[in-house]
C-alpha cells in the first residue's frame, strides 16, 4: 500500500515548522512574496486567473467551486470589488486553518493579496474566529510587516498597487462559516444566510463584488504561481487537483496535520499516516466534516477522499 505522504510535494504545509512565523525575513528567505512580485511585473489579472483555473484548484472549505471560476465572475463585475479569507473553522476536531494562520501567516497573506490582485480588489479582510487568538495576532503582525516592507499598502510593490488589508474577528458563531452569512456578520449584522442567486462574487460585501475563499485555499495560490498549474495539476484524481490538509483526531495513535494527494483513501489517511487505532481496537468508522459531515463505515475504508466520491 502506498503512503500518500510520499507521492506529492506538501503545498500548504510546505513551510510549516521550517519558520518562524512572526519573522517576515524567514518567509521572505523561502519564497515568501515571490509570486506576489512576479504576478505584479510579469502577469496581468486575466493571466493570473487563467493560471488559477488551469490548476484545477478547488475550494477547500468543503463546497468545492472552482477558484479561478469564482475569480472570473468577480472580475467581470464593476468596481469596486473586496476579497475575504474566511477563517471561521467551526466543525468539532477541525483545526486546520488555525495551524496554517498560526505557523505560516504570511502565505495567506500573500494568497489574500493574489486574489486581490487577480480581480482588481483595493481593500480586503480577514474573518477570523475570536477563539484563534495566536491567529489573530500573527496574520495582524504578518501585515504590519508586509506593509512596512512595501508589499501592502496605499503604494504597494513600488507604487504599483494599492491593498488594504485588515483582520475582523468572529464571535464563533458556527453559520457565519457560510459564504453569506459571514458577509453579514462582517457588516455588523446578524450571520444569517441569505437565499443565492446573487452570489458573493456577484453581489457581497457592501453590495460589492466579493471573493470569499477560506485559509487552506489561498493557501494554495502562492505555490502554484511559483512551481506553475500543471505542477498542481498532476497531483490528484480527475477534477480534483492537487492536495487536502486533514486533521486527525479522536481515537488514532497520531494526531494532527497531514497533506496527502487528493485521491488517498481513508484507510491510508487512518491507519498508515494516523498509525490505526490504539488500545489494540480495531477501525469501526470515521466521522468526515464535523456535525455537517457523515460517518463512513470501516467497509469503505478504500474510498478516495475526493470530490468525486463525497
Amino acid at each position: 500500500m502506498r503512503v500518500p505522504g510520499e507521492a506529492a510535494p506538501r503545498v500548504v504545509l510546505e513551510n510549516c515548522g521550517r519558520l518562524d512565523p512572526s519573522s517576515l525575513d524567514d518567509a521572505l528567505a523561502l519564497g515568501a512574496y515571490e509570486a506576489l512580485r512576479s504576478a505584479a511585473t510579469d502577469l496581468t489579472p486575466d493571466e493570473v486567473v487563467e493560471r488559477i483555473s488551469a490548476s484545477g484548484l478547488r475550494g477547500r472549505g468543503g463546497a468545492g467551486f472552482p477558484t479561478g471560476r469564482k475569480w472570473a465572475l468577480a472580475r467581470r463585475q464593476p468596481a469596486p470589488r473586496y476579497v475575504i479569507a474566511n477563517g471561521d473553522e467551526g466543525d468539532p476536531g477541525a483545526f486546520m486553518d488555525r495551524l496554517v494562520l498560526e505557523s505560516d501567516p504570511h502565505r495567506v497573506v500573500e494568497g489574500l493579496a493574489l486574489a486581490a490582485f487577480a480581480v482588481g480588489a483595493k481593500e480586503g479582510f480577514f474573518y477570523v474566529r475570536a477563539e484563534y487568538p495566536l491567529a489573530v495576532r500573527r496574520i495582524r503582525e504578518a501585515i504590519r510587516q508586509a506593509e512596512e516592507r512595501g508589499l501592502l499598502g496605499e503604494r504597494a510593490l513600488g507604487g504599483r498597487r494599492r491593498l488594504r488589508l485588515e483582520v475582523r474577528e468572529g464571535a464563533g458563531a458556527f453559520v457565519c462559516g457560510e459564504e453569506t452569512a459571514l458577509v453579514a456578520s462582517l457588516e455588523g449584522r446578524r450571520g444569517m444566510p441569505r437565499l443565492r442567486p446573487p452570489y458573493p462574487a456577484e453581489r457581497g460585501f457592501r453590495g460589492r463584488p466579493t471573493v470569499i475563499n477560506n485559509v487552506e485555499t489561498l493557501a494554495c495560490v502562492p505555490w502554484i504561481l511559483r512551481h506553475g498549474p500543471e505542477a498542481f495539476a498532476a497531483m490528484g484524481t480527475g477534477s480534483s487537483k492537487g492536495t487536502k490538509v486533514f486533521a486527525l483526531a479522536g481515537k488514532v495513535r497520531h494526531g494532527g496535520l497531514i497533506e496527502v494527494p487528493m485521491g488517498a483513501t481513508i484507510r491510508e489517511i487512518v491507519e498508515e499516516l494516523g498509525g490505526g487505532v490504539p488500545g489494540g481496537r480495531r477501525l469501526k468508522a470515521v466521522q468526515l466534516g464535523g456535525p455537517s459531515g457523515g460517518c463512513l463505515p470501516a467497509s469503505l475504508g478504500d474510498t478516495p477522499v475526493d470530490y468525486e466520491a463525497l
